[in-house]
């Protein structure tokens, strides 16, 4: 079976690699193909997975490669966590976004925007090719903003791109970690909303639902991740425990006041750690796996660390480190691949599962897999405050999506405008002109 990673030069592919070394089963993954525009990066990163694979046998075959039909040829399934315009985008995103007084994060706010139009072209490119090449294959997009660029996909692809990510699995398995599951995989984690923009309404462990006693418990509630972050009486008020992500919303004034003061962004940090990295395995003798794990431990660290800075949350726990998008990539393929059916978080096609979006709508819910894919399970309605949000940043979703389409500058603007993040049209016609001037890949905006 042939996987080919899109994006196949970047730091987390060790990850992904990392996870099929432990997969002995029949019809698992044997050829993996690596596709980067960056040789050099794709170079390190196959000197990284070479020193995974030793010892191991019959380990995946690797072979990469810088083009991209042949990379896609023939592929059963592929892996998209590609980054247009690099980190170097990343943080002009930020930069941007801050000098206007707003938030520049990479799928939040004015930042996920810009990264949004720059980047769907390039996905649409990529799922028409998909169709023509590998038209079997299943796409697993990872690719930020995933929701955003997943639904750009999955009108070329239809069911078959599914979006993955890491946030919600996490925040499952610290609240099962709290309430003493002994194992996490047994609970039924209600979670509805968008990608980064969701919320855990309970946890059913053997039909009981283990929520309500975990927000009744003031000292089980502020002990982890979350609650240190949010706070134990907001999350009382809200009944419900947030994606992480929804920090920047509501937190917005005191997030970007940090991000402002940070000595660098999160883009321009890992910019430079990346390419420290990159450069350390090219010119050194040292072991690229041991520069990676390094290098890996101190990204992981430092993860969302102005917003922990903000609350008081004080440093990530030992047990958050570990990251996780690569196991739920590997459980999505091989539940198709082998039929084994299961239950994941992911990012779908609506299919009637919300009742106020529609069914094209990409949203993020858990989903039954099987060898035909993934299918949204029903869930309750949301409350009026998350039904607002929902719909509002997938109204900006869709006009990304229709400046994407039709080159237009004035829908652009549109899109950063309406985001409840971004508080001025006049702001909105500025993030334009300023991202314009630093993006290459936003000259397609007339």
């Amino acid at each position: 079976m042939k996987l080919t990673i899109l994006g196949g030069g970047g730091f987390r592919v060790p990850l992904v690699y990392g996870a099929l070394l432990t997969d002995r089963a029949e019809g698992r993954v044997t050829h993996v193909v690596l596709h980067d525009l960056d040789g050099q990066r794709l170079s390190a990163v196959t000197r990284v997975l070479a020193e995974q694979a030793a010892g191991v046998p019959d380990a995946p075959e690797v072979t990469a490669t810088t083009d991209l039909d042949e990379a896609l040829r023939g592929a059963d399934f592929v892996f998209s966590a590609i980054r247009v315009g690099g980190l170097e985008g990343r943080a002009n995103d930020e930069r941007v976004a801050l000098d206007q007084g707003v938030l520049g994060q990479e799928t939040v706010g004015a930042g996920g925007i810009a990264y949004g139009l720059r980047t769907v072209p390039v996905a649409v490119d990529i799922a028409q090719r998909v169709a023509r090449l590998a038209p079997d294959a299943w796409v697993i997009n990872f690719t930020n903003p995933a929701g955003l660029v997943t639904e750009a996909m999955s009108r070329h692809l239809g069911d078959r791109v599914i979006g993955i990510c890491d946030s919600p699995v996490g925040l499952g398995r610290r609240i099962a970690r709290v309430l003493g599951v002994k194992n996490p995989g047994e609970a039924w984690i209600d979670y509805v909303g968008l990608n980064h923009l969701g919320w855990v309404r309970g946890l059913r462990v053997a039909g009981r639902d283990e929520l309500p006693r975990l927000l009744a418990d003031p000292d089980l509630l502020g002990s982890f991740e979350e609650g240190k972050l949010f706070g134990v009486d907001w999350l009382q008020s809200l009944g419900a425990i947030p994606n992480e992500y929804l920090h920047y919303y509501y937190f917005n004034r005191e997030a970007v006041r940090a991000y402002q003061q940070a000595e660098k962004t999160r883009g321009a940090f890992l910019a430079d750690q990346q390419a420290h990295f990159y450069q350390e395995v090219e010119q050194s003798n040292a072991s690229a796996l041991e520069v990676w794990d390094r290098t890996r431990a101190e990204r992981e660290a430092t993860y969302m660390s102005e917003n922990r800075e903000t609350a008081g949350a004080g440093e990530r726990d030992a047990d958050d480190l570990s990251g996780g998008y690569e196991k739920v990539a590997l459980a999505l393929m091989r539940a198709i691949a082998r039929d084994e059916r299961t239950t994941l978080i992911l990012n779908v096609r609506n299919q009637g599962t919300l009742s106020v979006l529609d069914s094209e709508a990409v949203i993020e819910v858990p989903c039954l897999v099987d060898a035909n894919g993934a299918h949204p399970v029903a869930v309750a309605p949301l409350p009026d405050h998350a039904t607002g949000l929902v719909c509002s940043v997938k109204a900006v979703e869709r006009e990304v999506l229709a400046a994407a389409e039709s080159g237009s500058r004035s829908t652009a603007v549109k899109a950063f405008a309406l985001h409840p993040l971004v508080d001025s049209v006049n702001v909105a016609r500025r993030l334009v002109e300023g991202y314009s001037s630093v993006h290459p890949g936003l000259a397609y905006l007339k």
